[in-house]
């Protein structure tokens, strides 16, 4: 029998040589994540809200948004899942109901945060985090709540923000005893800071690259000799799709015409490449009367 792309997942970053993960806010860009060769995608949140409402990331999505668009991406790709889960959704017991319901979805890992309601993009300002016995009841319910053991359950702390750094390696630390798996600083904002992480922290880490944030960036071998296992551009898909319509619309509304030209538009026939269509061209044959 095949390897579940949970475990496959799991293998991976115990390897620890900082697996970049891409972002995702759809089907059709974690279809293109895939087809780069990227070996997992996320399903991020705050692209979801960008780019589902048009609207901040502040807390506006919910279960049933995360579930559905879970769902898509599991039937568009094969490649392992991770998947935004805020804070949870709620307290302890609805965080059990939330990893059961996307891992039913397809979702391979779960990351949750600590962050008070609403919550906020990590590297936004005025974000505050939850009491720690609060956080810790959910990490033990997801545990809990799990199916499969592969199944992931990423911990991620906003404290650094607002306790300090040395403040969220300490809840980083219990998180880890409450039973999860890999965690998660959000907004390093130094370099030392970063290559710290991991010789504080036993567990697998996440890093996050937020292009235009706080956290300084360093190349992926570079952050796989620090141990990193995993490193998230939750946005960087998002950022670059909103740059690309903006350059093709704005030729168009300056010259009044826009053609079939690769700087700025995907060709016709490698759209429908991506969406498959040789495939379901197949199908239409296979069962035609």
């Amino acid at each position: 029998m095949s390897k579940s792309t949970k475990r496959t997942l799991r293998e991976r970053v115990n390897q620890r040589n900082a697996l970049i993960v891409p972002g995702a806010f759809n089907a059709m860009s974690a279809r293109v994540v895939a087809d780069q060769g990227f070996e997992a995608v996320y399903l991020t949140g705050a692209g979801l809200t960008n780019m589902y409402y048009g609207i901040p990331d502040l807390a506006f999505m919910g279960l049933r948004d995360v579930a559905e668009h879970t769902s898509r991406i599991r039937d568009a790709v094969e490649i392992p899942l991770i998947v935004d889960g805020d804070t949870g959704f709620g307290n302890a017991v609805n965080v059990y109901h939330t990893v059961r319901t996307l891992e039913r979805a397809g979702a391979d890992a779960i990351q949750l945060e600590d962050q008070t309601f609403p919550k906020r993009c990590g590297h936004f300002a005025g974000k505050d985090v939850a009491p720690l016995p609060e956080m810790l009841a959910k990490i033990r319910a997801a545990a809990d709540a799990r199916v499969d053991g592969d199944f992931l359950i990423i911990a991620r702390t906003d404290a650094r923000a607002t306790q300090g750094f040395e403040a969220a390696i300490d809840r980083a630390r219990q998180f880890a005893e409450a039973g999860a798996d890999i965690l998660f600083i959000e907004a390093t904002e130094s370099l030392e800071e970063v290559r710290q992480v991991p010789k504080l922290l036993p567990q697998p880490q996440l890093i996050n690259i937020v292009v235009g944030g706080k956290t300084p960036a360093l190349t992926a071998a570079e952050l796989g000799g620090l141990g990193y296992g995993l490193v998230l551009y939750a946005n960087a898909a998002l950022q670059s799709a909103v740059a690309g319509m903006q350059r093709a619309l704005g030729a168009l509304k300056r010259d009044g015409i826009l053609d079939e030209n690769p700087e700025l538009v995907a060709p016709f026939r490698e759209r429908q490449r991506l969406v498959d269509k040789p495939f379901y061209d197949d199908l239409e044959k296979r069962y035609s009367a």
